[in-house]
């Protein structure tokens, strides 16, 4: 007998309860990501067996691992219980360019179970849960009490701008720009891209002490790119010792509420030239081709750290209190955004 096709408010019923254990996908995730599956996989399809005993995993349990991950489309099941791999499951492998692996890592972490499960609180008072929990802000945190995550961190953003830097570098037109500084820039992985791209450029790398530990060798000491980069430690709230033609902010303002972000970009406007540009490098809320995560990012920049996504006219707006022109917004990607505001001219 055949079954009756199920009423639309029963296919609803069943998604939202899918949607709501949706942190078994994110478990799943993580598991196949601290197994290391990817990478054991390679280049051939492996049987289950095998695979279980080069993860070092009970076999059943990774059958049914397996078998989550295959019905959302990362790995394959070429045959019975014999894994290859999709477009999913190779962002997951630790040597593809741009890997996805340390950011599923981060998301399994303990202290994202804990935040994510007090966004509630983080949405009725408008600020990170982050303090309530664990009595500091976030990157306090990691770097005190959690060095092996706060590692991990700086090395998932390093990742991800290596991957995209010379989409970046190709997509900023400096026109007769002399120098460049990169706020907030980490480990100079965009300034190395645009110092190649551009041999008679300079470059200010700009951040915490904290982070300019581990600053791409290229920059540093004897690397090839050294001469042409200063590399310049201190607080972006307070003063951005710096002066350049461009200044880029890439992946910072969401981490902080307008108050934050229009403080850090005011010491900018401070230092700068008139008809200095400021370049914002982040995803636009309304313009992304990838909205899912953009809305989630934005919620995760709110409990974390108190930040948030913006749109086009919310950054008119704070690049209005900070003291500077908006001048408009160009795609770089299927997330990424440009967002330029200009230095005036001094009264």
């Amino acid at each position: 007998m055949a079954q009756e096709p199920l009423s639309e408010q029963a296919v609803a019923s069943l998604r939202l309860h899918e949607m709501a254990h949706s942190l078994g996908v994110t478990a799943a995730l993580v598991a196949a990501a601290k197994l290391g599956i990817a990478d054991a996989i390679a280049e051939e399809p492996v049987h289950a067996d095998d695979l279980a005993k080069k993860v070092q995993a009970h076999p059943e349990a990774l059958r049914q691992l397996m078998r989550a991950l295959v019905t959302r489309g990362v790995f394959e099941e070429v045959s019975d219980h014999v894994y290859g791999h999709t477009p999913l499951s190779v962002a997951l492998r630790a040597d593809t360019p741009g890997s996805r692996r340390p950011w599923v890592l981060l998301a399994g972490a303990a202290f994202s179970w804990q935040v994510w499960s007090k966004l509630d609180d983080a949405v009725r008072t408008g600020a990170s849960v982050f303090p309530d929990l664990y009595g500091k802000d976030m990157f306090a945190h990691l770097s005190e009490d959690e060095p092996e995550l706060s590692a991990l961190f700086d090395r998932a953003a390093a990742t991800s701008t290596a991957a995209i830097a010379e989409a970046l570098a190709t997509a900023l037109h400096l026109g007769s720009a002399a120098t460049v500084a990169d706020i907030g820039g980490g480990q100079g992985k965009l300034v190395r891209a645009l110092l190649e791209r551009h041999p008679d450029l300079r470059a200010v790398l700009f951040d915490t002490p904290r982070v300019l530990i581990d600053v791409d060798p290229a920059l540093r000491g004897n690397g090839a790119l050294a001469g042409r980069c200063s590399i310049v430690a201190g607080d972006v709230w307070q003063e951005v010792p710096v002066r350049a033609d461009v200044y880029l902010i890439k992946g910072v303002l969401h981490m902080w509420n307008d108050d934050q972000a229009a403080a850090a970009l005011s010491s900018i406007r401070r230092s700068a030239p008139p008809g200095a540009r400021i370049m914002v490098i982040e995803q636009l809320v309304g313009a992304s081709s990838a909205p899912g995560i953009t809305t989630i990012i934005d919620l995760l920049m709110l409990a974390t750290q108190g930040g948030k996504e913006r749109t086009a006219r919310e950054f008119r707006a704070l690049f209005e209190r900070a003291g500077l022109e908006f001048a408009g917004t160009t795609p770089t990607g299927p997330m990424n955004h440009l967002i330029e505001a200009v230095v005036p001219a001094r009264d």
